[in-house]
């Protein structure tokens, strides 16, 4: 089996490469180009790890290729988010980033090469069920879990799809690596955004979308003027810290008007919500269900799932409702939903 690996300069598509090759596939690196930072190592399509995927790729002995995404990667993830952020909106760009250029551009450029699958570094399963459906299971690492970030992948994608990696922990894998003498065996993981340098994500969008900030009014749930914000990007559901408004109990991000311009603050338990509405839905492990499925289900990556309802809507859309009120739910965040490890789909929280 011909084989792409995305290799991305981490440890964890590494050796999803070595395990490949051990398992006797014909193995190829491929390392996307996204953007043209240059000092900014870690970072997902960086010139610095393309360098390091390189290096990589020539201790295992196996070819390596680089392949210009950037043009793509703006139009489908980082205008995106520039959008989002505009419509008050928190977007969540890996999510697009996978769904459109790592399984959806690589994919398609790989087949044509004549590869047989791509693979990545995901910590992530893949199983088929009697159907002949493709499934996507939570790692054997909870702690590494991605499926989070991979819910809007397609029968298709998951088909032409190896995920080496989703059975290992990952001291295991780095232990891998030190062991076959790969230079990145210790490298750490990346935490921030790729496209936002410093994770100053305001002054990426006026450097990059020539957004500029409104200035507007913090208000309270009664109306009353609590001071002044410096624009409605600037904030996101759940957000404390920087408000700069003084106040006898502790005060917290609770909505945006687009409309009045205007940001909604309160106390904590103001944040609290058992429903939300998500569109852009995909049912990735099974059918579309007739009625209401009981669900486990997380707002945020970070997050443990909690008991809920699921009930698909017209026009690819989903009602949910908690069992228990879950905190600062936000627009433009997923939602994705499970049956124990096994990842039923998710969608686009709406506001």
């Amino acid at each position: 089996m011909r084989v792409f690996v995305a290799m991305s300069g981490g440890v964890d598509s590494a050796v999803a490469a070595l395990l490949l090759q051990q398992a006797g596939c014909d193995v190829t690196g491929v390392t996307l180009r996204l953007h043209h930072y240059k000092d900014r190592p870690g970072l997902c399509g960086s010139a610095d790890d393309i360098e390091t995927a390189r290096s990589v790729a020539a201790a295992l002995g196996i070819p390596h290729v680089v392949l210009d995404l950037c043009q793509l990667f703006q139009t489908q993830v980082m205008d995106r988010f520039v959008w989002a952020y505009t419509h008050g909106r928190t977007p969540n760009p890996c999510i697009d980033c996978n769904r459109e250029i790592k399984f959806g551009a690589l994919l398609d450029w790989a087949l044509d090469q004549g590869a047989d699958a791509i693979a990545t570094g995901h910590y992530s399963r893949l199983r088929r069920d009697t159907s002949g459906r493709w499934q996507l299971l939570r790692g054997a690492d909870r702690r590494k879990d991605q499926t989070y970030f991979l819910y809007q992948l397609t029968q298709r994608q998951l088909a032409h799809l190896r995920l080496p990696v989703g059975d290992y922990e990952k001291p295991a894998l780095r232990a891998l690596a030190a062991a076959h003498g790969l230079s990145n065996a210790q490298k750490a993981d990346s935490q921030d955004i790729c496209f936002v340098p410093d994770g100053d994500y305001v002054s990426f969008l006026r450097q990059y979308g020539g957004v500029e900030p409104v200035p507007g009014d913090f208000v309270d749930e009664a109306g009353r003027v609590l001071g002044r914000h410096q624009g409605l990007e600037c904030y996101t559901i759940g957000q404390r810290k920087g408000l700069g408004v003084s106040a006898n109990a502790p005060l917290y991000v609770l909505g945006k008007d687009l409309d009045h311009g205007t940001v909604l603050l309160g106390g904590d338990d103001r944040l609290y919500t058992r429903e939300l509405t998500a569109e852009r839905v995909n049912w990735l492990s099974i059918p579309e269900p007739d009625g209401p499925l009981l669900v486990t289900a997380k707002t945020r990556y970070s997050q443990r799932e909690a008991s809920a309802t699921v009930e698909p809507l017209p026009g690819g859309r989903i009602r949910m409702v908690f069992q228990e009120p879950q905190r600062a739910i936000t627009p433009g965040q997923a939602v994705v939903f499970y049956d124990g490890d096994l990842v039923l789909g998710g969608g686009t929280i709406c506001p």
